[in-house]
């Protein structure tokens, strides 16, 4: 049983690196702490049969994959992880352009369709959206923790959209930004929120 963990956790392991994730990554993944996938890692315990599962799924292996020393089939080549991670950001980078597109075609009909000169505020706008945009397929497809950098730049973009709409108009209000400091603080305590510990006695059987 013994050989059967340090198979298992080195598989586990190799697995990790060659996607390049950290413990903590494939922790938040998993909805486990790091403190779990770092045992798991070292042999000292291994995951329910469940958890295995979702770990072959998320690596695109077999459950046998986990639990084989040797492998005749090799997981999912790097060549195509990495064009997988291209059209991930191909897709992020033409939907954040589409907002601009969409922008500036909003320019174009306020400019043709009103007497107004602030028809610009259609690509001060089109910022924060943007930050909306990369939001969502980030949590879908990306490091979810970099999230909180971008709502930490969705936020300030807002309150600096509203700014220059307000100074546009000739009332600006600086008093606006004070409302960044005590959202921006929130936003790193959220940040340093740890995800709930499945701890190993429940969920992770631990062979003696």
């Amino acid at each position: 049983m013994d050989k059967l963990k340090q198979i298992i956790a080195k598989n586990i392991a190799d697995l990790r690196i060659s996607y390049k994730m950290t413990q903590l990554d494939l922790a938040e993944k998993l909805n486990y702490s790091d403190k779990a996938i770092s045992k798991w890692e070292r042999g000292e315990s291994i995951p329910d049969i469940l958890v295995l599962k979702k770990i072959a799924d998320l690596f695109e292996v077999s459950l046998d994959y986990l639990v084989e020393a040797e492998h005749p089939v090799k997981p999912v080549s790097s060549v195509k992880r990495i064009a997988r991670f291209q059209n991930h950001a191909f897709i992020t980078g033409i939907s954040i352009l589409l907002v601009w597109l969409i922008s500036t075609f909003i320019f174009v009909i306020i400019d043709l369709a009103a007497d107004t000169n602030k028809h610009w505020l259609s690509f001060v706008f089109a910022i924060p959206v943007s930050m909306i945009v990369w939001l969502v397929f980030n949590s879908i497809w990306f490091n979810n923790r970099r999230n909180f950098l971008i709502i930490s730049l969705l936020m300030w973009s807002v309150l600096i959209a509203f700014f220059i709409s307000f100074w546009a108009f000739g009332n600006p209000i600086w008093q606006i930004f004070i409302l960044g400091v005590p959202g921006q603080v929130i936003i790193l305590l959220w940040s340093r929120i740890k995800v709930p510990n499945k701890i190993e006695d429940s969920k992770i059987k631990t062979v003696d």
